[in-house]
Formats: C-alpha cells, structure tokens, sequence
C-alpha cells in the first residue's frame, strides 16, 4: 500500500512540475489557500493517505495539534458546506501537515472531475479570459481507480476520531 502511495504522489508531482515550468505563473501555489477555504465537503481520505496524514500530524505542535482538534469537532456539527478545511493555518493560509496532505489536496487545480464540480473555478476564469493557455486538465477518475487499492475510505473527521480514541 506505501509502495503504491510513493508512486502516486511521484506521478503527481512530475505532472506538478510540468505545469509549473510550463506555466510559471500557475495559480496553485504557496499563498492561494481558495480551494482549502471552499471544500465541498469533508476530506475523504483511504487508510494509506491517513497513515501518511498521521505522521504529519505527529510532528505537530501540542498546541496546532489542538486547534485541529477543535475544527474537527466542529465539523460533525457542521450541516452547512463549503468547508473550511480543519487543517488550514487560518491567518498564513498554509498547510502544517503540507508534505503529508492527501492525494485530493496534491490534485486540486492540477486534475480536474468537472461532473463533480471538482475544479478550480480561479483557473477556468484565467482559461476563459487568455492569462492561461493550452491548458490539459487531468483526468481524476484515474487518481481515483489508483485511490481504490489503498485501503478503506473514511472522512477525515472519522479517522481522526479514530486516532483520538486510541490515545
């Protein structure tokens, strides 16, 4: 299951620095925190991305690690969306777990499930308008099929839940 995760996020990656050197100006990068900010739900995450996503939050800060807590909370409270993504740093706009995110997180404004709504609207505007060209949206349902070997699929709030219990 790592194997098969090391390799996704490599694939991932090289389409990544693809788009950026092709496209320096990409909006997707350090400071635009808009999809993070606007989820249509809760992340969904297989059993591999929440090992991957564990270790990140271990290295956490007693305190960040507690304003995570609370924001999960809150979101099983939650019936409204967009969600705000509970691991969001609300005043820099980054991620603290950024190197262990899941796939979903790596994707976002790279591949695209426009049946789903899954897309970044910032980058479509930036398509329609010129400022980005020849632009290939990936394709998400390939992610997806490669997403189904790594194990079961919760929310984030669920295996947080979970993590939580057994300390």
């Amino acid at each position: 299951m790592k194997i098969a995760l090391t390799r996704l996020h490599a694939d991932i990656d090289a389409r990544v620095t693809a788009i950026r050197a092709y496209s320096p100006d990409w909006p997707c990068a350090r400071g635009c925190d808009t999809c993070c900010r606007q989820l249509a739900d809760v992340p969904q995450l297989t059993a591999g991305e929440w090992d991957l996503l564990q270790e990140g939050l271990a290295l956490l800060p007693a305190e960040r690690l507690g304003e995570i807590r609370q924001r999960i909370a809150a979101l099983t409270l939650q019936p409204t969306r967009p969600v705000v993504c509970p691991l969001l740093d609300l005043q820099t706009g980054t991620c603290p777990i950024y190197a262990h995110r899941p796939i979903a997180c790596q994707t976002y404004g790279f591949y695209v499930q426009r049946d789903k709504g899954l897309y970044c609207r910032d980058i479509e505007a930036r398509v329609d308008d010129g400022t980005l060209s020849d632009v290939i949206w990936g394709n998400h349902e390939a992610i997806d099929q490669q997403l189904t070997g790594l194990g079961k699929i919760c929310a984030l709030t669920e295996w947080f839940e979970r993590w939580e219990n057994k300390h």
